[in-house]
């Protein structure tokens, strides 16, 4: 699209300079074209040009290139170096130990509280130290670093695969597991059912039902693979900025044409009267046809006439 609107906007440029400007003089079209492009292309990345225009729409023309480059090297820096720092940023933690290194603050560590998460945190990372970010819900573990209150957090692997694929698709999760917890079930004592859900709960795992609810409501991905964006600008992030050079180049062929008004009216004049005169010679050769038609006509009645008699 750039190599493009060069493109576009070096043969307007042409055509509007190519009788002002010396610097194109005295070259071939082919030159004089490419020269041209060159100086929009200049003007566009900001390094200058060899030559500088002359007349009034190549100035408004130039304005539109300096406004269509400001734009575009302005978002281009802006596009890239967030890239530089997502790509910085990216991977500055692989897993637990990193933490007990010390890699991110402890501070920047959110902690849900009161739960095996803290008791953990407290005995192997922070050596009893509360410098934790405290959170009170398995949600806020998860929406704290996503809106940038801390830099990582402890959570149960289910859940963290659960809101990881479904709901913060800008996270992910580093590391393999650590902590592994046996979960049990509380039941009454001397409960009469325990040995039916003894044997039910056995029957779930050998039919595979029980990773079926795991597939099901914990690896269940709602989330594209990658949320990674691509580097390159849109074309529905920049159309405004085309659109408005698209007038702008508009524009300069209009004040072009009211510049060369009276040029275009005498041109048409002498056009019009072309015409008239083509058309009033068409008409008197007719008229000329016609009479020697009339004459040649005239003296054959007469030498019929004279044969007669």
């Amino acid at each position: 699209v750039a190599l493009a609107t060069l493109i576009y906007a070096g043969m307007i440029m042409w055509f509007v300079e190519r009788h002002n400007n010396e610097e194109l003089e005295n070259r071939s079209v082919l030159s004089q074209i490419v020269l041209s492009i060159w100086y929009c292309f200049g003007n566009v990345v900001g390094f200058g040009v060899d030559f500088p225009v002359r007349t009034s729409p190549g100035r408004l023309l130039t304005l539109g290139l300096y406004i269509l480059g400001l734009i575009l090297v302005s978002s281009y820096t802006a596009n890239l170096a967030s890239e530089l720092t997502i790509a910085k940023s990216t991977g500055i933690i692989s897993g637990i130990q990193d933490l007990k290194n010390g890699k991110i603050p402890l501070n920047r560590i959110d902690v849900l509280v009161q739960s095996a998460h803290e008791e953990y945190y407290l005995r192997k990372v922070s050596n009893g130290a509360r410098t934790y970010y405290p959170v009170h819900s398995e949600e806020e573990l998860c929406s704290s670093v996503a809106e940038g209150l801390a830099d990582a957090s402890i959570i149960d692997s289910s859940s963290a695969e659960y809101y990881t694929n479904n709901i913060y698709c800008n996270l992910t999760i580093v590391g393999d597991y650590f902590n592994q917890n046996i979960y049990s079930i509380v039941i009454p004592q001397d409960w009469i059912y325990t040995q039916d859900l003894d044997v039910t709960i056995l029957s779930l795992r050998q039919l595979g039902e029980l990773d079926k609810l795991r597939i099901k409501w914990f690896q269940t991905k709602r989330c594209p693979d990658s949320v990674q964006q691509s580097g390159n600008i849109s074309i529905e992030a920049i159309f405004g900025l085309f659109l408005v050079f698209g007038v702008i180049s508009i524009l300069s062929l209009l004040l072009f044409a009211w510049m060369k008004r009276h040029n275009v009216k005498s041109y048409l004049f002498k056009l019009m009267h072309k015409k008239e005169l083509s058309a009033e010679k068409n008409g008197f050769e007719n008229r000329h046809s016609n009479e020697t038609v009339g004459d040649s006509q005239h003296h054959q009645h007469v030498s019929l006439d004279i044969c007669v008699f």
